[in-house]
């Protein structure tokens, strides 16, 4: 934990998924497990990374150890054609956009910036405000 804490704190204004995201920062998470965690702890993935009370960093280490033991668990044993499948069918948000989110029901969200995409859920992640897609605000101009 105390590892999560100096690199949030490093980050500064930094947004929490580039943070989680950034393979100079932090390895391995990706931008799925990146999703997953942030929804597990209930995080805004805009959210500056250095802005985190001491619970918030609590919850969001603990998702991390979680998300990532359960897809290691999940993983264990199988083929390398099954480990796609295998990790989509494991997750809550990422690639679900569109769907509804399994612990309130709201519509999974999804923006879209730079080279990729996050989903995420307003109700459990936003206090209910859709984020604005910024492929879309480009556009409007």
């Amino acid at each position: 934990m105390a590892a999560l804490e100096k690199i949030l704190a490093a980050a500064g204004r930094a947004q929490l998924k580039g943070v989680l995201t950034d393979q100079a920062r932090l390895a391995g998470v990706g931008n799925a497990y990146s999703d997953e965690a942030l929804w597990t702890a209930g995080l805004s993935p805009f959210k500056p990374a250095a802005g985190l009370s001491a619970a918030q960093t609590a919850s969001l280490h603990a998702a991390l150890v979680g998300v990532l033991t359960a897809a290691r668990d999940s993983a264990a044993g199988l083929a390398a054609g099954e480990l796609k499948a295998e990790k989509k069918a494991n997750l809550a948000v990422h690639g679900r956009a569109g769907s509804p989110c399994p612990r309130c029901g709201d519509t999974v969200r999804e923006v879209s910036f730079a080279d990729r995409a996050l989903q995420y859920c307003p109700t459990c992640q936003t206090g209910g405000r859709t984020l604005a897609d910024r492929r879309l605000s480009r556009l409007l101009k």
